[in-house]
């Protein structure tokens, strides 16, 4: 029986993980962040060892069977991250699934994603993942369950919006969750604590000269290092907070180390629904002057900048902010710049 998203989040943190996962629907938003979550459950119980499989053409499915006999020596449990873009394993794939659900093997999850669903990809391999675990649909939003999905996603970040100001949103950017999502993290960003109307709303949109810190961002994607630098010290004169632009940081951060992660990122960017599109671009340049290890490190530095900025670690947070910002711009340089 599938499981609705908010069951799914409660289940997370109720115990013990499941020894399969299906997560799939065409809004990428909600199956992304599904994932997330699911991993860091899975890291925190101890699956330290993650192996990522991307389903292509002419894939290999005793790969899945390989994983999940194999552990490293320096993990005792292991996350399967099977990337399905289409929603459609095919005659060898939905076998071999059906397979593992049979027999699950000890100490080992495995968590399917899938781009793409309808009625007409359940199966008898679908079916036998939502016997043997958990599986999670995630269906578009109703233009009627938007406004709730913005106020709570807003109050999640410290963000009250008025009913007015969050119906004027939803018209704006309906469609497109993502979209909606991204708009939340900056309106967050900027009005951290406030409450927001209709006219600060406008404004807000309107005063795209505010946004410094999503320039920023691009500009260290584009690989210009000293617009970036310039922009960061420029932020640091005016007295911006340096965690909340970490915060929207992390966020580029984890999609680069995403995608990175996979055998073909290109396909994998297209699942991101990069919004503007025209920031693909931006991620494309990124992705291939760095791989997956270069963003995983730049991870591991701004986890140091946080815990600094917090109070929990040593040094100067804004001097190793820096060091991140020409890291993601430089990525050949990375090894000077985070040692």
């Amino acid at each position: 029986m599938a499981t609705k998203l908010a069951a799914f989040h409660k289940q997370l943190a109720a115990g013990e993980l499941k020894p399969v996962y299906l997560l799939a629907g065409a809004e990428h938003l909600l199956v992304i962040e599904a994932a997330d979550a699911l991993r860091a459950r899975a890291r925190a119980l101890g699956y330290l060892e993650r192996e990522v499989l991307d389903v292509e053409a002419n894939f290999d499915w005793n790969r899945l069977v390989d994983a999940g006999q194999s552990l490293s020596l320096f993990a005792s449990r292991k996350l399967i991250d099977l990337r399905l873009p289409t929603g459609k394993p095919g005659k060898e794939g939905a076998a071999a699934l059906i397979e593992f659900c049979a027999a699950p093997p000890p100490d080992t999850v495995l968590m399917v994603t899938a781009n793409d669903w309808s009625g007409k990809h359940e199966g008898a391999w679908s079916n036998a993942i939502d016997r043997a675990g958990v599986f999670v649909p995630a269906w578009p939003l109703k233009r009627e369950e938007l406004p709730a999905w913005i106020g709570a996603r807003a109050a999640a970040r410290g963000l009250a919006i008025e009913a007015e100001a969050i119906e004027l949103l939803a018209d704006r950017l309906e469609g497109n969750l993502l979209a909606v999502a991204q708009e939340v993290d900056k309106l967050a960003l900027l009005h951290a604590g406030s409450t927001l109307d209709v006219a600060t709303l406008e404004a807000s949109v309107a005063d795209d000269a505010r946004y410094d810190v999503f320039r920023l961002a691009d500009a260290a994607l584009a690989g210009d290092a000293t617009r970036a630098l310039r922009i960061v010290a420029g932020l640091r004169e005016e007295g911006e907070e340096l965690i909340p632009m970490l915060g929207w940081m992390l966020t580029q951060l984890r999609v680069l180390a995403r995608v990175g992660a996979t055998a073909n990122p290109e396909t994998a960017l297209r699942g991101e629904r990069i919004w503007p599109a025209a920031r693909e671009g931006l991620f494309r340049r990124a992705l291939k002057c760095g791989d997956g290890p270069h963003w995983e490190r730049c991870l591991v530095q701004a986890g140091k900048i946080d815990r600094i900025a917090k109070g929990r670690g040593e040094g100067d947070a804004w001097r190793e902010f820096e060091r991140l910002i020409a890291a993601i711009a430089a990525p050949r340089r990375a090894q000077d710049l985070l040692a």
